[in-house]
């Protein structure tokens, strides 16, 4: 396995950062997660998009252009020798001094990692995720916006330990208001009667699975309202279906021990499973 590091290549053991790095330090730096299937990189530009406007909301400057990052992660994949992969770009504040002054640190760092990934939740896909809510609350938009994808991500994973010692698959964090946010790492859905409903997305990442599985909700005529959620919304739901790119559609059929519906994936969350799935068949940015 080889690792892109500001320009170069190197075997996975030799892949090292300076521990004067802010974003080893601090958690100061952005992000992104990105599949790829059957050699072609998903939804590149819009995660590109994304981890660039992460970048400029906390004053980051990458030290290269979209196209070629592009040409950076592209040359990674294709390195590796990777077909179905998962795809890590990491850009740090870069290497400074012990002082939280951003401007102490000259040059950011960029990191690209791709790795092999399979199915992140295994058999429960059919089975379905038992979920658990969380006292750990989302951090308000006014804080740190959920919608920078930092590497400071204590937050979810606080939630993700409150789930585990509560045996849960997931976890459902909510924000300072008490609506639904959303998972420790993805964008969670509600089906009643028909209708998707799904939080809007100040208080929660505006996700690239996410905004296909409503391309896909609205192709198969199934409509979708964005709308604060709460406690009773998720207990009386005929469905809960939970979104990301490590994740992508993955059906919950349990929420603090009582059963969603039938307890089992329902008909609308198979659907848009399998119409993710054929969207991801025929698109991508072709990486040989």
């Amino acid at each position: 396995m080889f690792v892109y590091i500001d320009g170069k290549m190197y075997p996975k053991e030799e892949a090292k950062i300076s521990v004067f790095d802010h974003g080893l330090l601090y958690g100061d730096g952005v992000f992104e997660g990105i599949r790829m299937y059957g050699g072609r990189i998903f939804r590149l530009p819009e995660h590109l998009d994304r981890l660039y406007d992460s970048a400029k909301t906390i004053d980051l400057c990458i030290p290269m252009s979209k196209d070629e990052m592009t040409r950076a992660i592209i040359e990674t994949v294709r390195k590796n020798n990777l077909k179905d992969a998962y795809i890590r770009p990491i850009v740090t504040r870069g290497v400074g001094d012990l002082g939280l002054c951003p401007t102490k640190c000259p040059r950011p760092t960029v990191i690209i990692i791709a790795t092999e990934w399979g199915a992140m939740y295994g058999d429960l896909y059919e089975k379905g995720l038992k979920a658990v809510t969380v006292s750990v609350r989302r951090n308000p938009c006014c804080a740190l916006p959920p919608n920078v994808k930092s590497l400071n991500y204590l937050n979810n994973i606080l939630a993700k330990i409150e789930a585990n010692c509560k045996g849960g698959d997931e976890a459902i964090m909510f924000d300072m208001q008490g609506n639904i946010s959303e998972g420790s790492g993805d964008n969670i859905f509600v089906v009643k009667n028909g209708v998707i409903f799904t939080p809007p997305t100040l208080n929660n990442l505006r996700g690239i699975t996410r905004m296909v599985v409503l391309e896909v909700a609205q192709s198969l005529g199934i409509p979708v309202q964005e709308t604060n959620l709460g406690y009773f919304d998720l207990y009386t739901a005929d469905e809960i279906f939970v979104t990301g790119t490590a994740a992508e559609v993955a059906p919950i059929v349990y929420v603090d021990g009582r059963s969603i519906g039938s307890g089992r994936p329902g008909p609308i969350t198979r659907q848009l499973m399998a119409g993710f799935r054929a969207v991801t068949e025929r698109e991508g940015t072709p990486a040989y």
